[in-house]
């Protein structure tokens, strides 16, 4: 596109419009919300035995000794698989369009976002979807997005705040590089602007830049387990 033409706007108001249940009628999603949001995403009701009914009641595969964590969201539970043993943390949103796989002794940890959905963003915005994997033994940490058509592999971990576009090599490590302290916020009394500015441009992009220190370990759950 020529740099001087204005770029297109898609009319949002012809968006073509995507299935409403998603493999089931209207009014069997309508009572998966109330179930929902009163048995699973609620923080009063404490047991993962009865998040875990109410998931297989409306289609979800759900292994044994799966852990559900209260404020949990699941879009469509028939379209959602846990195997034996994994966690799903507090506050975790799984919208999931096409189907999501959870594999044995994996873990999502808090408020990590799933989805399978998005939308033709070059053409009418239409509603498109893949699935998710995320294979046995993987840990998704605190705060993560997997999207859709991404794979986790067996036993992979993804860091804290990472979002997940593709596959992620089964026992790897998986997210961006750590903080590091590029200077120092103020400049010492009487330091010249200009002799200050070139100072913090040689620990920018030279070899010294220090590693910010690693925090003391906080109660188990305050690391990004769930």
């Amino acid at each position: 596109m020529d740099s001087t033409e204005a770029p297109p706007v898609i009319d949002l108001g012809a968006v073509p419009e995507a299935e409403v249940g998603w493999g089931r009628s209207a009014l069997v999603v309508a009572l998966w919300r109330i179930v929902e949001r009163t048995l699973v995403t609620s923080s009063v009701q404490p047991s993962s035995a009865v998040r875990r009914a109410a998931l297989r009641v409306f289609g979800a595969e759900i292994g044994p000794r799966v852990i559900v964590r209260p404020r949990v969201r699941v879009r469509f539970p028939w379209n959602l698989s846990v195997g034996a043993n994994s966690w799903i943390g507090e506050g975790v949103w799984i919208s999931n369009r096409e189907r999501v796989t959870i594999g044995r002794d994996a873990v999502l940890s808090q408020e990590t976002f799933v989805t399978t959905g998005s939308h033709a963003h070059r053409s009418d915005m239409r509603v498109v979807a893949s699935p998710v994997t995320i294979d046995d033994g993987a840990w998704v940490t605190a705060r993560c997005v997997v999207l859709g058509g991404s794979v986790v592999g067996r036993s992979a971990l993804v860091t804290p705040m990472t979002v997940v576009q593709g596959r992620v090599p089964a026992g790897s490590m998986f997210g961006a590089p750590p903080p590091r302290i590029l200077g120092d916020r103020f400049a010492a009394p009487g330091t010249p602007r200009g002799a200050r500015a070139r100072g913090q441009e040689t620990r920018d992009h030279g070899t010294g830049s220090r590693p910010v220190a690693a925090s003391p370990r906080g109660k188990q759950g305050d690391d990004g387990t769930s």
